[in-house]
C-alpha cells in the first residue's frame, strides 16, 4: 500500500491517501482541507494518479481533522466512516473553532457509518484494520496496515510526544493506556503516521517517548 501525506489548514493536519497500486483504490483519511486551494491539491493527486476514493476515514472528529469532509463527501460521492463516541464533536464544532479564533467556513458532514474496534477497510488486496485508542477523544481510531507496516495515530501518538486531553472527551489516563496496550505493542518497526507532525517508529517511542 502507498501513502501520501498533506499537510493543511492553519494548525495544520496530516492529511493521508492510502492506495493499493494495482486497483488504484484509495481512502482519505483526516481530510484537513479548510482552503479552497488546499482542496484542489487533494482532487489535483487524487485526478493525476487516477485513483478512486472508496473511504473517507476520520481518526476523530475534532474540527481540524474534519474541515474537509463535506468536500471529499460530496465530490467522490462516499460517506464519512467515524466512530459514535466521537459524534458529539460535530454537534459542538463551532464552538471548538471559535475557542481557536478560527472561523467556521465549511459544512459539518454527518457520520454515515460508525466505525468500532477491529473493523477491516479493504482497498483492493490490501487491509486497513482499525485500533480502538480512546484518551484524545472517546472515539479516537488508529488505522493499522499489517502488511505495509505502517499504522496512522491520530492525536494519540506523536514522535516524542502524545496528544492532549484538555479538549471535551479526552482522559489522559486512558490516552497512555492505550497507548501502551493498542499501540507499543505493534511491531517496533512500525511506522507511525501521526495527525500533527513528523512520522515515527514503534520501537523508537517505545524507548524515547518521555511521556510514557
Amino acid at each position: 500500500m502507498r501513502i501520501a501525506r498533506f499537510q493543511f489548514n492553519m494548525l495544520p493536519v496530516n492529511t493521508y491517501v492510502l492506495w493499493d497500486t494495482a486497483s488504484r483504490e484509495c481512502a482519505i483519511v483526516d481530510a484537513g482541507c479548510y482552503y479552497p486551494k488546499e482542496e484542489e491539491t487533494l482532487a489535483e493527486f487524487i485526478d493525476d494518479n487516477k485513483l478512486t476514493v472508496k473511504y473517507l476515514l476520520a481518526t476523530h472528529l475534532h474540527f481540524d481533522h474534519c474541515f474537509g469532509n463535506s468536500f471529499v463527501a460530496k465530490k467522490y460521492g462516499v460517506i464519512l466512516c467515524a466512530a459514535e463516541a466521537d459524534e458529539f464533536l460535530l454537534q459542538n464544532m463551532v464552538r471548538q473553532c471559535e475557542s481557536f479564533g478560527i472561523p467556521f467556513r465549511v459544512e459539518i458532514q454527518p457520520i454515515g457509518h460508525y466505525i468500532s474496534d477491529k473493523d477491516t477497510f479493504d482497498l483492493g488486496h490490501e487491509k486497513l484494520k482499525t485500533i480502538a485508542i480512546p484518551g484524545h477523544s472517546p472515539g479516537s481510531m488508529a488505522f493499522y496496515a499489517p502488511d505495509s507496516g505502517f499504522v496512522l495515530s491520530g492525536d494519540a501518538l506523536f514522535q516524542m510526544s502524545i496528544g492532549r486531553t484538555d479538549l471535551p472527551g479526552g482522559n489522559h489516563h486512558q490516552l497512555v493506556e492505550s497507548i501502551r496496550t493498542r499501540l507499543l505493542t505493534l511491531p517496533k518497526e512500525t511506522i507511525v503516521y501521526p495527525g500533527h507532525g513528523p512520522e515515527t517508529e514503534i520501537g523508537i517511542e517505545q524507548i524515547e517517548n518521555p511521556f510514557l
